[in-house]
């Protein structure tokens, strides 16, 4: 079994983690499988928007230590490795908006795979929790990259060192995620979410995706120079003529994502 699911439905990809009685912790087949997912979705033309998530009370809770700690299984040089860095990787180099619908506890690699889409949107009851500290491990799926990033060092190097659980709330407060939503209209915001998403100029998000990671190590001068670059691409394409056009006749732009 992989463990995960996909279904593509009006342009929407979604991704759903499948090991609810274990709280969708990663074993081995589960992390190859997303990847061939994620890599699915990304030549997929049809699809212009992922979303991530899981089935059951969690969104996912890490690694599963079973599989980590027997002496048959994958190494931990290979589960960094083999697993969570392809899957960081493919990620951020998506050319689609990557939605996380965390629906409940999102607990080491879990949480830091969430805070490698572009939009997190959690329920209320979601938390996140950086655990490796608890098992004498360091953060690992790109976790010292983006937390303090995403809530500053001193932030960071505390609930990374503490393992203390942060709130949805308490997360959407700090910054770490867009946005937390009531249980009873999770659903309904990740799909309005999802669906504007699906109907905006894609080619354009990639782009705008492209210039963010890149900003990560570039100075001003050399990211002026990028904005520069992607900007004429952007100009060229099919969507900034609908998009222009469409102001112009002051009617709604129909955008085909390229």
């Amino acid at each position: 079994m992989s463990f995960i699911n996909l279904r593509v439905a009006s342009g929407i990809a979604t991704i759903t983690f499948d090991r609810a009685e274990k709280f969708n912790s990663f074993v081995r087949p589960m992390a190859l499988a997303f990847q061939a997912f994620l890599d699915q979705v990304s030549e997929d033309a049809s699809v212009r928007c992922v979303v991530i998530t899981g089935n059951g009370k969690a969104f996912c809770a890490g690694q599963d230590l079973q599989e980590a700690t027997d002496p048959d299984g994958p190494a931990l040089s290979k589960i960094v490795g083999e697993h969570y860095n392809p899957i960081i990787t493919r990620i951020r180099q998506l050319p689609k908006p990557v939605i996380a619908a965390v629906n409940g506890v999102a607990a080491g690699a879990g949480a830091n795979i969430a805070l490698a889409c572009d939009i997190v949107i959690a329920t209320e009851s979601a938390s996140f929790i950086q655990a490796f500290s608890k098992i004498g491990l360091i953060p690992d799926s790109g976790g010292t990259y983006t937390l303090p990033r995403l809530i500053g060092f001193q932030r960071a190097s505390a609930l990374m060192m503490l393992g203390e659980k942060v709130s949805a709330k308490d997360a959407q407060s700090m910054g770490m995620i867009y946005k937390s939503v009531s249980d009873e209209l999770f659903l309904a915001e990740v799909d309005r979410v999802a669906a504007q998403l699906a109907t905006m100029p894609t080619y354009g998000l990639a782009l705008t995706k492209q210039a963010l990671n890149e900003t990560y190590h570039n100075d001003l001068e050399k990211q002026l120079a990028l904005e520069d670059k992607l900007q004429t691409l952007a100009g060229n394409s099919d969507d900034y003529v609908e998009g222009t056009t469409a102001f112009l006749e002051k009617r709604a732009p129909i955008f085909k994502g390229s």
